[in-house]
């Protein structure tokens, strides 16, 4: 079974809407990729809880993730660990950032 016209000047109407409607998906394509473009970079993901320090004589922290006290590379942790460290006493808590009240513990 044949779904197109059967004589060319419907066949020729067919292919000249064609040609409008592609021509109107390439350029929204443009815009699109133009926008994409000129857009920066979602930012990177921000852990909910870190560990600072624990090398080089630094003494550990348990931190809100994104506390700018937590140095330059702190280990993320999963809320679970984080409850952890600070419930067996092992880890305290950054006193400027509060985790142990973020999680409830106060």
């Amino acid at each position: 079974m044949n779904d197109l016209p059967p004589d060319l000047p419907r066949l020729r109407t067919l292919e000249t809407w064609l040609a409008h409607t592609l021509d109107r998906v390439r350029a929204r394509i443009a815009d699109l990729e133009r926008q994409t473009a000129n857009t920066p970079p979602p930012p990177p993901h921000v852990p909910d809880w870190v560990l600072s320090g624990g090398r080089a004589g630094q003494d550990p922290a348990l931190h809100v993730g994104g506390c700018g006290m937590a140095g330059k590379s702190p280990r993320p942790l999963t809320r679970d660990q984080a409850l952890q460290a600070l419930t067996d006493g092992s880890v305290p808590a950054c006193p400027i950032c509060r985790p142990d009240t973020e999680l409830g513990l106060l």
